[in-house]
């Protein structure tokens, strides 16, 4: 019988949660204060960035929707980090901001199963049932929670049922925007604000926190003098955020976008006026992001840093509004005037919006299970800002996931399976006493959670899921079917000093004495997999009869693999082959963490009837309720002495 989902907000968590529980074949119905703003991107006009780039193709191999969007709207796209080690490569595309939201919309439309409304929700129901016998839990061992949902109720006083609801009220629960001595009680860009909702969600057991971000000031570009500025263009070769999307279906004349600095006359201005700024006034009380501080914070904690980056970026092709990255602020009007035209390039700068700051309610999360439903509440997703996390991109990857849940498949990604499992896992186990933002330093087995292999680590959870389409799948298990015959091959070739050593003398590498096997060579780090095509029969096209792996579904394999994805084959082998070493060594760190996750935690245990654990686990593993050993491994105050307890009384309890 199909299930109906309602989904609360119709930012970047509602419109991934909505999309994954519908194509899993459930009726959905997304609410939204105004539907004109679905997927809106009320700070900056970009997707990706460090980390966040991850996350996106991270969305994307399980199906979601956020890559092929920005696919479709992006006006400059780089890849960062390229310097670097391919674990920190990361995607960071400018979009047309106005085209995301279009098509975001337009992809909700056309799905049969997706209703959208344009209203307030403000009271979300539950029923008590009598408590169950211990049954599955999304795939947990634990004792379903008696209470349970059954719809919710909007301001005109309709009841609709549901079977599950996903809250994805981003910023604007509660919300209200403040810039000096100036408060407008709405959400982000004017918007309406979600009032009504922080008290029933206090009512339904959770704890609020009230937590703040903040969004520079938008300028004409006719008052911009760009000649003043170092210019930053996209880069020539595009990779997409999409492992569906070809790169050359992609081309298309690309803006640049253009980088600038404050100086000690900025930095003077501000001081002169901070006691005006709403945020050191008094007038916020709020916990603002430590990873993506106003202009005013950097003055105060970094005071003897004499400039300070700011991007000019646009905010689409057909606006004249320049997004000034690097300068979110929450002083008056006419300070943010000065401040502004302090700045080399702006001296002439029109304000056409002033930045702000805005705060807003969201929950402890570690009141939710890894599949963002509540431990106490059956059928109550949350996903994205309301979580305590910061950023489109994480709020998407929550709502893709709690969709995918509340849709009644399980879907619950560990730490070494995805950045998108580090990002739940802390927000859950740890909670936050800040917005949340994701880096690849919170990322244990980052060498193996890189950008480049999502598709190999998650496609086929996207398809067990169901958001995986039969075709992608085919064409995914050729892919990674060539990877590995290549790899294989590789391994068997062997060159002769007199075929090599041309090769290695124009890249300064050592010269061979005797022959050598090509994936031996490829380690060295001034050489690569491109540098030996055309050797040894390196040919990676299905079907080669070089191929001495072979390949497991021949007849679908004769056919080459479309070239788009014939290039991201040669990108594995080399990455796989060059950094074989190190890849072995977490995946062996990565096996002895799993070890711990499979050692589950029933919600059942009473803690402080186990004897010899310390009074503060105790407290902390009743209150937080870890799924299993692992979880309960990164709950501050656990210690590894109270690890060992609870492993001796979990074998304990197998013997029985």
């Amino acid at each position: 019988m199909r299930k109906h989902i309602i989904v609360i907000g119709g930012g970047h968590a509602g419109c991934e949660a909505a999309l994954a529980a519908a194509r899993i074949g459930q009726s959905v119905t997304l609410f939204a204060l105004n539907l004109d703003s679905l997927a809106m991107m009320p700070c900056n006009p970009c997707i990706g960035g460090s980390a966040k780039g991850h996350l996106v193709r991270e969305i994307d191999a399980l199906g979601g929707q956020m890559g092929k969007a920005i696919d479709a709207a992006f006006i400059q796209s780089r890849m960062l980090n390229a310097s670097k080690g391919p674990a920190v490569y990361s995607l960071r595309a400018q979009a047309d901001k106005k085209q995301y939201m279009t098509y975001m919309k337009q992809v909700l439309e056309r799905e049969p199963l997706i209703s959208l409304r344009e209203a307030e929700v403000v009271d979300i129901l539950t029923d008590t049932s009598p408590p169950d016998t211990p049954v599955a839990c999304n795939g947990e061992d634990t004792q379903r929670p008696a209470q349970k949902i059954t719809g919710v109720v909007t301001e005109s006083g309709q009841t609709i049922p549901a079977d599950a609801v996903i809250v994805c009220t981003g910023t604007y629960l509660n919300s209200r925007c403040l810039y000096g001595e100036t408060v407008n009680n709405n959400g982000p860009n004017g918007q309406r604000s979600s009032k009504a909702l922080s008290a029933v969600i206090n009512r339904l057991g959770f704890a609020l926190q009230r937590f703040k971000t903040g969004t520079p000031a938008r300028v004409h570009r006719r008052s911009i003098d760009f000649s003043k500025m170092a210019v930053q263009p996209g880069d020539a070769n595009l990779v997409p955020f999409s492992f569906e999307s070809d790169p050359r279906a992609l081309a298309r004349e690309q803006v640049p976008c253009y980088l600038t600095y404050t100086n000690p006359t900025t930095h003077e201005i501000i001081r002169g006026s901070i006691h005006r700024s709403s945020m050191y006034s008094g007038l916020i009380d709020a916990t603002g992001t430590r990873y993506c501080p106003s202009i005013e914070d950097k003055i105060v904690r970094f005071a003897d840093k004499e400039r300070h980056q700011v991007f000019i970026e646009p905010e689409g092709l057909d606006t004249e509004e320049m997004y000034v990255q690097g300068m979110s602020s929450a002083l008056p009007e006419e300070v943010q005037i000065e401040v502004y035209r302090s700045i080399p390039g702006l001296e002439r700068c029109e304000i056409m919006r002033p930045a702000y700051a805005i705060e807003y309610d969201c929950i402890d999360p570690t009141a939710l299970s890894l599949s963002l439903e509540a431990k106490h509440i059956r059928g109550l997703y949350f996903a994205g800002q309301i979580c305590g996390s910061s950023g489109y991109e994480e709020a998407a990857a929550q709502g893709l996931v709690a969709g995918v849940n509340a849709a009644g498949r399980k879907l619950v990604i560990d730490r070494a399976g995805g950045y998108i499992g580090v990002l739940i896992d802390d927000l859950v186990t740890k909670g936050t006493s800040e917005p949340y933002r994701m880096m690849t330093s919170r990322a244990e087995y980052r060498l193996l959670l890189r950008q480049d292999n999502a598709d190999l680590r998650l496609t086929e959870l996207g398809y067990v899921s169901g958001l995986i389409q039969e075709e992608r799948f085919k064409l995914f298990t050729r892919k990674k079917e060539a990877i590995e015959a290549e790899i294989n091959r590789l391994s068997k070739v062997t060159v002769s000093p007199s075929t090599a050593n041309p090769i290695l003398s124009e890249k300064g590498s050592a010269l061979l004495a005797s022959g050598s096997k090509i994936n031996d060579l490829i380690k060295r780090p001034e050489l690569n997999y491109w540098d030996f095509q055309g050797l040894g029969g390196v040919d990676i096209t299905p079907g080669s009869t070089d191929n001495e792996a072979g390949y497991e579904n021949a007849e679908e394999n004769q056919l080459p693999l479309p070239e788009y994805v014939q290039n991201a084959v040669k990108e594995q082998v080399n990455i796989q082959i060059k950094y074989e070493g190190y890849i072995s060594m977490q995946l062996t760190q990565a096996a002895a963490f799993r070890k711990m996750e499979a050692k589950p935690l029933p919600l059942t245990i009473d803690y402080n009837q186990i004897s010899g654990l310390r009074i503060e686990a105790q407290q902390k593993l009743t209150k937080l309720r870890p799924a299993n050993l692992g979880q309960a491994s990164r709950i501050t105050g656990v210690s590894p002495a109270d690890l060992s307890i609870l492993l001796v009384y979990l074998k304990a309890g197998e013997k029985k």
